[in-house]
C-alpha cells in the first residue's frame, strides 16, 4: 500500500542513578541462609523497582568468598529471573544480569561480616523483544561521553554494534542505517553506562 511504513520508533530517557554501593540494602549483619534487609535508598515497601535494568552488587565486610547471594527479581522484559553471586573477600560482588525489579537477596551459607548490596553503574533497557531491523538512532548527548551497546537477544547477548555520545549537552547524532538496516534475531538490546546520554529515540522495522 502506497505511504506505509512498517517503521515503529522507540525513545529512551537514560537513567540517571548513579552507582549507589548500598541503595538496595545498608550495611548490616546477615545470619546464616536469611535474608538481606531490602531498605536502601532506592527500596520502597521491602522491593526495589527500578526505571532501567541494572546490576546488583554486593559489598562484603568479611571474607564471604566461600558463600553465595541470590537475587530474585525481574528482567528488562518484567520475566521473573534469579542470579547466584558469589561473595567477595572484604570487597565487592558483581552480577551480570540486569534487574528491572528485585523482591530478595538471601545469604547461601553464613556471611563473615557486615553486608550490603546496590547497583553498580551500568544500565539497560529493551528496545524491542522480538526479531526486528535496527534502521535508525536519534541520540542526544550530555557532558559525559559514552558508548551504547546494541545487543541481540539480551542486554548481556551478542553485542552487535556501539554508538558514542560526546561530552556535549547540546550535540545530537543522526544515523541513518542503510539498506534494510541490521538484523537483530531475538530483539533489540541497549547497555550504557548511567547519564551518558540525555535521549535516544530508536528506529527498528
Amino acid at each position: 500500500m502506497s505511504g506505509y511504513s512498517d517503521v515503529k520508533a522507540v525513545t529512551i530517557t537514560a537513567d540517571t542513578v548513579a552507582l549507589d554501593a548500598d541503595g538496595i540494602s545498608v550495611a548490616a549483619s546477615v545470619g546464616n541462609n536469611a535474608a538481606l534487609v531490602i531498605g536502601g535508598a532506592l527500596a520502597s515497601g521491602g522491593a526495589v523497582a527500578l526505571s532501567h535494568g541494572r546490576i546488583v552488587t554486593i559489598l562484603s565486610a568479611g571474607n564471604d568468598s566461600t558463600k553465595s547471594f541470590t537475587v530474585v527479581g525481574t528482567d528488562v522484559n518484567g520475566d521473573a529471573q534469579t542470579e547466584s553471586i558469589t561473595g567477595a573477600n572484604a570487597d565487592t560482588a558483581t552480577g551480570t544480569k540486569y534487574f528491572l525489579t528485585i523482591a530478595s537477596i538471601t545469604a547461601v551459607g553464613n556471611p563473615a561480616g557486615n553486608v550490603s548490596a546496590g547497583v553498580n553503574a551500568s544500565a539497560a533497557d529493551v528496545i524491542f523483544a522480538g526479531r526486528s531491523r535496527l534502521k535508525g538512532i536519534f541520540l542526544t548527548s550530555t557532558a559525559t561521553a559514552g558508548t551504547t551497546n546494541f545487543h541481540n537477544s539480551s542486554p548481556t547477548g551478542t553485542n552487535i554494534m556501539g554508538l558514542s555520545s560526546v561530552a556535549s549537552a547540546t550535540a545530537t547524532r543522526d544515523v541513518v542505517i542503510p539498506d534494510e538496516g541490521i538484523v537483530f534475531s531475538e530483539g533489540i538490546y541497549i547497555q550504557y553506562t548511567v547519564s551518558t546520554f540525555l535521549t535516544m529515540t530508536v528506529f527498528h522495522a
